[in-house]
């Protein structure tokens, strides 16, 4: 990479375009109401506020994000806590929804369609760069640095990619790239993915994220528009013929990862599963974690609610507020129960005499007493009834509520609902 400072940060002549309409339904019962970039992470925030949080922490100040799948809960998150972009200072931030704006029976076909059936609103804030985002991964990147690659490189694309295990990266974009980085085969999703020369165990995975020159982003998009037989899918089209037809170049996530002083990993997480989305929240709990929230150099921008402290009541044996290796977020009152490498969203209440023990407990739910609840995720809004017990008896709790193959089980009001049925 070229070592020449330039008068003013590329990001500041760049959009990020935020791709954020999946729904996730490896999630299960988390996205039957909301889409995945909604879903509640880390105790305060949403899984597509790393995305943003990055685009903003890198000098990017125009963003646009494309919803569809059950979009209300993501949309009213980001004009809670997003709405902070001033147009005075070149600033703007668009929610664009599927809204039938190429033709009245068309929602967004695939990814490279969600920007097309909106490229007069893009092109017409004039910038030069685009940085294409997915919103449903946990990370933090500077993008700066990136788009001097691209710009370095001379690349009509730049690609973000990770090392996984080989067999790992079925469910990715799987490139192969030379000694220069440029990408000379991509496959999608393989089911026998190539190995790295260097690493055959390891694959060069795609993140799904792509740095492009505006022109030519728009020249690709009106071109695979045109051709009827295309999926209008970056993955799937955009990117196979780019790198046949252009040059396609690799951006290493270990060359723009941040992070602070805590964190010995290049951190990116797919919590796409109940098990990941369990185990990336739990992990939060430990003393130095993987993943360091608390570093106010690269903040997780959010919509913070106004709430009160948390609180811890009760005093006596058998009956004493106290939390050990957790988060417990504002308006969370533990009174008289237990708390072990727990996580507890906004307001929460757990009761006397209960146990909670390795849980993901999203906002406002209540949980009765004397219950006892181990390897739990429990959606928001949820009333646990006294006396519940998960965690103990696999083959009950697998009647009862989404139980994952390791264990997790997931609790829904639903499902609580059919308990008293």
């Amino acid at each position: 990479m070229s070592e020449v400072r330039r008068s003013s940060p590329l990001a500041r002549d760049a959009m990020a375009y935020v791709l954020a309409g999946g729904r996730g339904s490896r999630l299960l019962e988390l996205t039957d109401k909301r889409a995945k970039p909604a879903v509640h992470f880390g105790g305060k925030s949403r899984i597509i506020d790393f995305a943003l949080s990055n685009a903003l922490n890198s000098g990017i100040r125009r963003i646009g994000v494309a919803t569809q799948y059950k979009a209300h809960s993501l949309i009213r998150h980001m004009q809670r806590g997003w709405n902070f972009f001033r147009p005075e200072r070149n600033e703007s931030f668009d929610i664009l929804p599927a809204s039938q704006r190429v033709s009245e029976d068309q929602w967004y076909a695939g990814t490279a369609d969600a920007i097309y059936q909106n490229l007069d609103i893009v092109e017409s804030y004039g910038v030069k760069y685009m940085v294409v985002l997915a919103g449903d991964h946990i990370y933090k990147m500077d993008y700066e640095l990136m788009l001097q690659q691209h710009v370095d490189s001379g690349a009509d694309v730049t690609i973000g990619c990770l090392e996984v295990p080989r067999m790992e990266a079925t469910g990715f974009g799987v490139m192969a790239a030379d000694k220069t980085d440029r990408i000379i085969s991509f496959l999608e999703k393989p089911k026998d993915p190539p190995g790295m020369p260097d690493k055959p165990d390891m694959a060069l995975a795609s993140m799904g994220i792509y740095v492009f020159e505006m022109k030519m982003l728009a020249e690709q998009l009106r071109r695979d528009a045109a051709h009827k037989g295309s999926s209008r899918d970056f993955g799937k089209d955009i990117i196979p013929h780019m790198v046949t037809k252009g040059k396609a170049v690799a951006h290493r996530f270990t060359n723009s990862c941040v992070r602070s002083a805590q964190e010995s990993e290049a951190y990116w997480r797919d919590v796409g599963t109940v098990d990941a989305y369990w185990e990336a929240n739990i992990d939060l709990t430990d003393v130095l974690p993987a993943l360091d929230l608390y570093d106010q150099d690269w903040p997780i921008w959010t919509y913070s609610e106004v709430t009160p402290p948390a609180k811890f009541v009760h005093d006596e044996e058998g009956r004493r507020g106290q939390a050990a290796a957790s988060l417990v977020s504002g308006g969370c009152i533990v009174s008289g129960a237990s708390l072990r490498r727990s996580l507890l969203f906004t307001g929460v209440r757990v009761n006397s005499y209960s146990s909670v023990d390795e849980a993901v407990v999203l906002p406002h739910v209540v949980i009765g007493r004397n219950a006892n609840l181990r390897k739990v995720v429990i959606d928001r809004g949820v009333k646990i009834p006294e006396g519940l017990v998960v965690g103990e008896d696999p083959v009950l709790d697998a009647k009862r509520f989404r139980r994952t193959e390791s264990g997790i089980c997931l609790i829904t009001k639903i499902m609580i609902d059919k308990l008293g049925a």
